[in-house]
């Protein structure tokens, strides 16, 4: 006990006050303490003494002068003595072995070194290598370091949210384009599919004689196979019965030879009759149906207005194939009409449909609003009209020179790259269909809007 206690008190002299490490270049001052020389020196700089002015010693506070340093190399041994029997002093807990001590002066690593970016001792913080560089204690360095990490952690956060909402944009227009082609692609399915409607009869009859055809090659091909696969069999028979034959002893090998030979060159391949592969018939797709305004143009009907449903307002032309607003005749409101529409500027057109295919064109020009397309015979005419389909009125309409619009519940905008001038109405009874058509847009006409759940049930206008 008495041994550990002295141990203790001989490190305790060993430890140097300021850096409470074992001193390194142990000197004394004018007081008798003792402490490192690059502690003393540093406190001295501290304190903005670089001359031999007087300084207070930490330990005592006696006044002492930089002329005073006197190198104490007795202490000196003494802490090498101590450093080879592997002691370890300072006023806190023995260091964990693994503690990572400077390399050149075998001090522990206090000090941080802005410049060079790594952990020195304080004797290093006095050498001419680091004396004019930024030094920080090591973890004060490691705090300033983490507030700079954290706030990089921060900016970062922020970018990977603002990322988040492009990625989520992103996805956003993906989702858009997926449903964009998704109504695009069922728009090209549903006119395809009329058009595959259009050609059905014209598809079952030329795949009708396509089969018949097919049946009739295939059948004389069949019947050269069955001739062929014969013959091929009597072939084999013959060929495996002289092999066996050739197979035999002399007596046996010469029985029945002259009939053997005689069968084998009595034996003539005759070719069956070429059968051609090449179809007579023509099975190329007609020229009316290639192009869909050629096929519209196939149900074309002749329209004309019917003037005794034009609103008082109208004027419809002596030909009956145009309309204007502005009227002379207003008398013709003093007449209750039922056929007339008494609010709503509207006349309508005739014949009326009640089934088949039907297709026509209006001319619309750079009117700046319109409206067309097809109502039922019964749909109401009388004060205010609701256009929809409900109402049993089908009608696409132009406002201010270039709102489009399909008057459905509620209405649907279209979106048009070149303004029609004519536009050309398809009537499909059966399929319940309505289509409008720009009839100069593209050579073959394209698709504006489809309307289906047309009635069935009664004559359309």
């Amino acid at each position: 006990m008495a041994l550990a206690g002295a141990l203790e008190r001989l490190q305790e002299e060993a430890i140097c006050p300021i850096c409470l490490e074992y001193m390194s270049e142990p000197v004394s001052i004018d007081c008798g303490h003792n402490f490192c020389r690059g502690c003393i020196a540093k406190h001295c700089q501290d304190k903005g003494l670089w001359a031999d002015g007087p300084f207070s010693c930490p330990q005592c506070r006696a006044s002492c002068h930089r002329s005073g340093f006197r190198p104490n190399r007795q202490l000196a041994n003494i802490v090498e003595s101590i450093r080879q029997l592997g002691l370890r002093g300072g006023l806190g807990p023995e260091l964990e072995p693994g503690t990572p001590l400077c390399p050149q002066h075998d001090e522990r690593l206090k000090l941080f070194c802005e410049e060079d970016e790594e952990p020195i001792c304080v004797v290093c913080r006095e050498s001419q290598q680091h004396r004019p560089h930024t030094v920080y204690p090591i973890e004060e360095a490691a705090h300033v370091y983490k507030v700079k990490l954290q706030k990089s952690l921060e900016n970062l956060s922020k970018e990977v949210e603002e990322v988040k909402k492009r990625e989520s944009a992103e996805r956003m227009k993906t989702q858009e384009c997926k449903e964009t082609v998704k109504k695009k692609r069922e728009r090209i399915v549903s006119e395809f599919g009329k058009l595959h409607r259009l050609l059905a009869d014209e598809e079952k009859l030329l795949l009708q004689k396509l089969e018949e055809e097919e049946k009739q090659i295939l059948l004389l091909i069949n019947e050269n196979l069955a001739r062929l696969v014969e013959e091929k069999c009597l072939l084999e028979e013959l060929i495996l019965e002289i092999k066996e034959k050739s197979q035999q002893p002399a007596d046996g090998l010469l029985k029945d030879m002259k009939s053997i030979l005689s069968r084998c060159e009595g034996v003539k391949f005759q070719s069956p009759q070429a059968v051609s592969v090449t179809l007579k018939e023509n099975y190329s797709i007609p020229e009316r149906c290639l192009g869909m305004r050629d096929m519209l143009k196939k149900f074309k009907v002749d329209v004309i207005l019917d003037p005794e449903t034009a609103h008082p307002d109208l004027t419809v032309s002596e030909d009956l194939k145009s309309v204007r607003r502005g009227s002379k005749k207003l008398l013709l409101s003093l007449f209750d009409n039922p056929k007339r529409f008494g609010t709503t500027p509207v006349v309508l057109g005739r014949p009326g449909f009640s089934s088949g295919r039907h297709y026509w064109e209006v001319q619309v020009g750079d009117k700046p609003e319109w409206g067309l397309g097809l109502c039922r015979e019964a749909a109401g005419r009388k004060g205010t009209v609701l256009f929809s389909p409900n109402n049993g009125y089908w009608v696409l309409r132009l406002q201010n020179g270039g709102t489009y619009e399909a008057l459905t519940v509620p209405v649907s905008p279209l979106t048009l790259s070149v303004r029609p001038r004519r536009v050309g109405i398809f009537l499909d009874y059966e399929a319940g269909e309505v289509s409008f058509y720009s009839a100069v847009l593209l050579p073959q006409g394209s698709c504006l809007e489809r309307a289906a759940s047309v009635s069935l049930e009664e004559k359309l206008i």
